[in-house]
């Protein structure tokens, strides 16, 4: 119900933002039987479905279609193909038509088919930290007030553009903006060398692009360092040129080209790197600068992200935060399980805590990129005695089959106990080994265990009982299911 200003609405839950961890938390809410007023001052779905996971996969599978002909000629002998010019503007509208009915299916009906409302308005925190409540401004300044048992913070994140001279006045990019394009940029540099980053980048160089990346250190630097090696080696089958080591310091517009040029220091000294245009890919930062959280006793870290201890409850136990904008791992997947971890935590008493440790990761690059558990390097940090794995994928018969052996997989154990701590693979389907992974790990699985599992001929999934099985054997001495 509306009310004037000054006037408050009573609800159990309060959910500032509309994306993965709002609507988890709403719906298991409204299961138990609790009101729910949701507030989102833009589009409602949140970053995943309006301008990231969902558009931005969709694309790269287009991207793929095309690189797969173009190249089925050389991976498959006999198949002749071939890949004409792309009309961004009509890939990037079927895109858009994608993004809208599944943010009509999954957002907006389902939160008409719960009953809960949507108010299309600015939030921030008004009142005190003992009597805590969420002022609403309309567009027309309109102002509503509501007060709740309980609120989640689920604002998200935006991406974090680096302080570089120049580089506003050059027009960059972003990994939504990049999506907006109507036609494919002839050069591009991109600036990151993250999962966004290395998305992006093939992205592009499989529409036409010639794509350069200035990384500060080394492609996907949180995960292990075979991944780097093995994309570095993909993309530069591909054309992409990565630079390692750079820091760009300054960009300006080519009077001449219209183009970017970034002035970089990288290794021995001063250099420049043009393109047509240039995309930044540096990581993300919370969405709290207007939530006036201080007046409601809300802590912020450096970042501005929502300080919250492992149960998700801020210094203030009726005020909780959920997803990106907690600045933990930024998955759609994880933002999900928070908001149902708030409600369960805030109305059951459950006292669920969030544990990350068999958390799987993906990068969807061709080979893709999965991961879960610790990286060998964690595992040295956790005090574990270390073994380790690494198949390459010349001995996986579904990659063989595939003629495409760009790759590897690599198990982590506790060289003492021979428990799996962490799975890691660069390969096709690289995500649904990190899904299974979360099996194993989760089942306090050995590499003895899993090399005496059944596991399907001609799988993916097959590598990974490989990969335990080469902790005692050599696999160039194992035949077909052996």
């Amino acid at each position: 119900m509306e009310s004037g200003a000054g006037m408050a609405t009573a609800v159990d839950l309060v959910v500032i933002g509309s994306g993965g961890a709002a609507f988890s938390a709403a719906i298991r809410a409204r299961a138990l039987g609790r009101s729910v007023v949701m507030v989102e001052r833009g589009t409602v779905g949140g970053t995943c479905v309006n301008t990231g996971c969902v558009p931005s996969k969709a694309l790269i599978a287009a991207a793929a279609a095309r690189h797969g002909a173009a190249d089925a000629g050389r991976r498959h002998p006999g198949i002749s193909a071939a890949a004409g010019p792309v009309d961004l503007r009509a890939l990037v509208e079927g895109t858009q038509d994608l993004v809208d009915r599944m943010r009509s299916e999954k957002y907006v009906d389902i939160a008409a088919s719960y009953g809960w409302p949507i108010r299309h308005r600015e939030a921030s925190f008004t009142g005190t930290a003992d009597a805590p409540a969420v002022q609403l401004v309309g567009a027309d300044g309109s102002v509503e007030v509501i007060a709740a048992r309980h609120y989640l913070i689920a604002t998200g994140a935006s991406p974090v553009i680096p302080e570089i001279p120049g580089l506003a006045q050059a027009g960059y990019l972003t990994s939504a903006t990049a999506m907006e394009l109507a036609t494919v940029p002839e050069s591009l540099l991109i600036i990151g060398g993250g999962f966004v980053a290395v998305e992006q980048a093939q992205l592009f160089a499989r529409l036409g692009s010639k794509v350069t990346m200035l990384v500060r250190s080394r492609l996907v630097s949180r995960e292990e360092p075979e991944v780097s090696r093995a994309l570095e080696a993909v993309f530069a089958d591909e054309g992409i040129r990565v630079v390692r080591s750079v820091r760009v310091t300054a960009v300006t517009v080519d009077a001449a080209t219209g183009g970017v040029v970034a002035a970089a220091v990288a290794a021995g000294g001063a250099r420049e790197y043009r393109a047509e245009r240039v995309l930044v890919a540096t990581g993300r930062r919370p969405v709290t600068d207007a939530l006036n959280l201080a007046s409601v006793g809300v802590q912020t870290g450096d970042r501005g992200e929502v300080v919250v201890d492992d149960s998700l409850v801020t210094a203030n136990p009726r005020i909780w935060a959920a997803g990106d904008v907690t600045g933990r791992q930024e998955f759609v997947y994880v933002a999900a399980r928070h908001g149902a971890i708030v409600v369960d935590n805030a109305f059951m008493g459950a006292a669920h805590s969030v544990d990350d440790a068999s958390l799987p990761r993906v990068a969807f690059t061709d080979p893709a990129v999965g991961a879960v558990g610790m990286t060998e390097q964690e595992v040295h940090a956790a005090g574990h005695r270390c073994n380790c794995s690494i198949l390459p994928l010349e001995y996986v018969p579904r990659a063989i089959v595939n003629r495409d052996t760009r790759g590897f997989i690599k198990v982590v154990v506790d060289d003492d106990t021979g428990r799996i701590l962490g799975i890691t693979a660069v390969a096709k389907d690289a995500g649904e080994l990190a899904a299974a992974g979360v099996f194993l790990l989760e089942g306090c699985k050995t590499h003895t265990d899993v090399a005496s599992m059944w596991a399907p001929y001609l799988t993916m999934a097959e590598g990974i009982k490989l990969a335990c099985q080469a902790f005692t054997s050599d696999p160039a001495l194992l035949s077909c299911c052996a």
